[in-house]
């Protein structure tokens, strides 16, 4: 059996303003149905796969328990990081998970690839995953069909049967390198995909990047399980270094293997990258979601916002992309540099640099629809059997009106139900609850008011989810 370890981690800027840190490419509806995650989690849910070990960072663990459990999924172990650190410092907490099982094969997966053929991309693992129990460290190099700039390459050599021996790593090339490569005929591109077994890979960190163990061994032993999750200590976690597998292990390594791969793969990296995937019409362009475009050549439109229409008139290779609270609009050859959108937004102080309108909670989620001085209205929905923390705020006095669904409401010592078109009052101080009883979905409107409307100003007496402690 081959044990999927799946990284679910990472933050996805270069696919602003849809994909943001509180809410990352991984997760969101970047194709049509379901998430990239989500279609990870369905390629490894096959015979010869054993239950997936999934990390993910403390933002997005309860968002993807909540995707998995849409799709009927379970894992073996949910890692939870305190923060990112980079693939090496994933891959070797996955090791040791399974360090107890040391000819266990790993099959090491980004969470945010887009692959088409899951039965050929099957079919290879189980060839790797041969290679693989033999000692070696496999990964999966994707035949190139163009001279792409914005991957890591392999060159490859005459192996065996199996597999092909890697002779060199390198770094993204410009575009004349790029096509030196494609033409030479023994490249591959580097898909960060990763077979190897248990002893194999902890060997491996112990030659060549021995500094990661102890932090990495620590940060295991003074952690817990917290909620069905495998917490990691955030102070021993730290100081693990920012490195890549590849970095600290694969390129000191003096033997490693790869097996060439066509399964319709892509890294959805850039809003190029997605534009390649698209069905593009008779002027090469694409659109998606509530997008139209008029007489334009080589350009992607598309709209996430079904109230917002994004109409594009004689563009001509032009990126534009809507959301509800954000549009990036740019020529389509700095897509690879759309990460400089959110450093210049963080910069400025914007919301929009990292979060969205609609905020996602181990509970449901709530959104702002209107923000104005000493006011905030707010959507909130609450998951059937969920519940928010008891608390109580300093600055803000809050109304509830309930949309759909049944609340069970707790002001200081009253506890009471309500239900469709009933609503109350929470008094500035008071120690409040708000609970989902019922098997539907629970929506109420929100109206705050008050001299600072922060989400700061909480302070939590009691959390199921365990946030006060984190905080």
């Amino acid at each position: 059996m081959i044990t999927p370890i799946i990284l679910a981690g990472g933050s996805g800027t270069r696919l602003w303003p849809v994909s943001r840190k509180s809410f990352p490419k991984q997760f969101a509806n970047l194709l049509d149905g379901p998430s990239l995650f989500q279609r990870t989690v369905d390629r490894v849910m096959a015979p010869g796969f054993a239950e997936p070990t999934v990390i993910t960072g403390e933002d997005y663990r309860f968002i993807a328990q909540k995707q998995m459990t849409e799709m009927q999924a379970t894992c073996g172990a949910l890692i939870v990081e305190p923060e990112g650190r980079n693939t090496a410092p994933a891959v070797l907490t996955a090791a040791l998970v399974h360090k107890d099982t040391p000819d266990k094969v790993l099959l090491v997966v980004p969470s945010d690839h887009q692959i088409t053929d899951d039965r050929t991309f099957r079919q290879v693992i189980a060839k790797a995953a041969r290679v693989a129990q033999k000692g070696l460290i496999v990964t999966l190099g994707i035949k190139p069909d163009h001279p792409a700039t914005g991957f890591g390459y392999l060159r490859v050599e005459g192996g065996n049967d199996d597999a092909l021996m890697i002779s060199q790593f390198a770094e993204k090339p410009d575009e004349d390198t790029a096509t030196a490569m494609l033409e030479e005929g023994n490249w591959l591109w580097n898909s960060g995909m990763f077979l190897f077994r248990v002893d194999t890979a902890l060997r491996a960190f112990e030659a060549h990047a021995p500094d990661l163990i102890g932090p990495t061994e620590a940060a295991m032993a003074l952690g817990g399980e917290d909620l069905g999750f495998t917490r990691l200590n955030a102070e021993a976690y730290k100081r693990c270094s920012d490195i890549s597998f590849d970095h600290a292990v694969m390129e000191n390594l003096q033997q490693c293997a790869a097996l060439p791969l066509t399964c319709g793969w892509s890294d959805l990296g850039s809003w190029q990258a997605l534009k390649d995937i698209g069905e593009p019409n008779s002027q090469d362009t694409v659109t998606a979601g509530n997008a139209t475009a008029i007489d334009c050549e080589g350009s992607l439109l598309k709209s996430e916002n079904p109230d917002v229409k994004l109409v594009g008139l004689g563009l001509k290779n032009i990126m534009a992309v809507a959301t509800d609270d954000g549009i990036l609009i740019a020529d389509r050859s700095e897509s690879a540099n759309v990460g400089q959108v959110v450093e210049t937004l963080r910069a400025e102080g914007a919301t929009q640099a990292d979060g969205f309108k609609r905020c996602y909670r181990p509970w449901g989620y709530y959104e702002t629809l209107s923000l104005g001085p000493r006011f905030q209205v707010k959507r909130i929905m609450v998951e059937p059997g969920a519940k928010l923390s008891l608390q109580s705020h300093v600055h803000r006095a809050e109304h509830w009106v309930v949309v759909s669904g049944s609340a069970k409401v707790t002001v200081n010592d009253d506890v009471k139900l309500l239900t469709e078109n009933e609503s109350t009052y929470i008094p500035l101080g008071a120690v409040h609850r708000l609970e989902n009883p019922g098997k539907l979905p629970l929506h109420l409107i929100e109206v705050q008011s008050g001299c600072y409307l922060g989400e700061d100003d909480i302070i939590r007496y009691e959390d199921i989810y365990h946030r006060a402690e984190v905080a």
